[in-house]
């Protein structure tokens, strides 16, 4: 996951071929305009599932989780190779259950899983033919990947993969700024430039046509060996810093993954985005959209990922955790805005959900039992309908029915509502007990009652 804020310098594009850093500035190769020939109404259906499902969990976990800081440790501490080789000689998540992470996500109201199946380190989840650098050579000794898409296909859960385009352990793979193998004193994510001769000596003898032949076979493997995949989501392409399009020929990697699952679902990070069918939705990290996207004049399929605290991976000492009320306004608002929440979870080293990680699901769980009708299928409301002063909305189209979250809840429990005319039966959801329409307000209980968040259903006149 891309955890660090992106800032612009120079960098060649022409490196961004070979993967490599240079300080000469050189534009970025075009792509092309479009890839496949799927219409609009195949689109949409493809897609349908997904706009519907509207809540996903995210799993962050490998190597990282037993130093327990950060999924960027190896390059952001410049762990070297042999240091780090100490985390896959003592990996071993024996409390691992494949059925209880899906059990914890359906219970929260998830409807779609991603599992880092390859994160930067290079470490893989599942028993790929490609490098030794597997979960099954660890004293775990077991394919993760299996267990968990074996339990979700049982459980009708949907199930996607993130893989990282970047590798930080394969030996083909070239070192740049954001490497752990960076020269000395370059800083992560600091810019290239003073250092060129540097870099030409790390990289000598590496090759990125060979480390793209390897993500190709290892994603064949994915879409070959484990049923039906409903997602992938690859991370991350970055050609102001010297890797674009090309470094990974993303045009080839995209038409190999619809081409071994024509139905998947892939994401908006290998470069593609100023491509016709390039992509499929957009991705906004750690942060809310101020509107719905627009991508190439219309509004795109779009989804938010966030985590629970300021990690991706499991980090013990990380204190900065949302809120229950935190995050339950914000998949509303994420829905609101018609978009899909993502919500991360870093498994620990033993392989179990930490206790403030279960504490947000159970909560979550407890929220979306009563009030999932106002997220599931749901999306902006009609540009007609005024959200009244402190509350959010999402609209269903198939059954005309409106949801209001009352964010700033009203003293006197009286809400100004100037679609009062268009509301045939309001009722607060988590109970169905009716809320009274009159005279341009919704007549609410006085005191607010026990939820996370309020929300009223209201059947609206077209």
């Amino acid at each position: 996951m891309k955890s660090i804020p992106i800032c612009s310098f120079v960098v060649a594009a022409v490196m961004c071929a070979a993967g490599g850093q240079s300080s000469q500035r050189v534009e970025r190769p075009a792509p092309p305009a479009r890839i496949g020939a799927e219409t609009r109404e195949q689109f949409a259906e493809r897609m349908r599932w997904f706009v519907d499902a509207r809540f996903g969990m995210f799993i962050h976990f490998g190597l990282y989780s037993l130093p327990a800081w950060h999924e960027w440790i190896k390059t952001r501490r410049v762990v070297p190779e042999e240091a780090y080789q100490r985390y896959f000689d003592n990996f071993n998540p024996d409390l691992f259950d494949a059925r209880e992470w899906v059990r914890k996500a359906k219970s929260a109201g998830m409807r779609y899983i991603v599992l880092t199946a390859k994160h930067h380190e290079g470490f893989c989840l599942w028993d790929t033919k490609f490098t030794d650098y597997k979960i099954t050579n660890t004293p775990f000794g077991r394919d993760l990947v299996r267990e968990l898409v074996d339990v979700c296909h049982q459980e009708g859960m949907r199930i996607g993969f993130y893989y990282s385009l970047l590798d930080w352990h394969h030996p083909d793979f070239t070192v740049d700024s954001i490497h752990p193998l960076r020269p000395k004193g370059e800083v992560c994510w600091g810019g290239v430039g003073s250092n060129d001769k540097g870099y030409e000596e790390i990289n000598s003898g590496r090759d990125m046509r060979r480390y793209v032949q390897y993500m190709k076979d290892q994603i064949a493997e994915l879409l070959t060996n484990y049923g039906r995949i409903d997602l992938l989501w690859y991370d991350f392409s970055y050609p102001d810093r010297g890797k674009c399009w090309t470094s990974w020929d993303s045009v080839g990697l995209l038409e190999l993954t619809r081409k071994l699952q024509p139905w998947i679902i892939v994401n908006d990070r290998l470069d593609l985005s100023d491509v016709e069918g390039g992509w499929d939705f957009v991705t906004v990290e750690q942060k809310k959209a101020d509107s719905w996207p627009i991508r190439n004049g219309r509004r795109a399929v779009w989804e938010t990922c966030q985590t629970f605290s300021g990690s991706w991976g499991y980090a013990r000492d990380e204190n900065s955790w949302k809120s229950p009320e935190d995050l339950v306004e914000l998949l509303f608002e994420t829905v609101s805005k018609g978009g899909n929440l993502i919500l991360n979870v870093g498994p620990t080293g033993r392989g179990d959900f930490d206790w403030r990680a279960n504490d947000r699901l159970e909560a979550m769980s407890r929220w979306m039992r009563f009030n999932g009708r106002s997220i599931y299928g749901c999306t902006r409301a009609p540009e007609d309908i005024k959200p009244p002063d402190g509350t959010m909305l999402t609209w269903n189209d198939s059954s005309s029915r409106l949801y209001v979250a009352i964010v700033k809840y009203p003293d006197d429990g009286e809400l100004e509502c100037q679609f009062s005319d268009r509301v045939l039966y309001a009722q607060l959801l988590h109970d169905a007990s009716e809320v009274k329409v009159d005279n341009g307000k919704m007549i609410l209980p006085k005191d607010k009652p026990k939820q996370s968040l309020v929300v009223v259903e209201a059947s609206i006149r077209r």
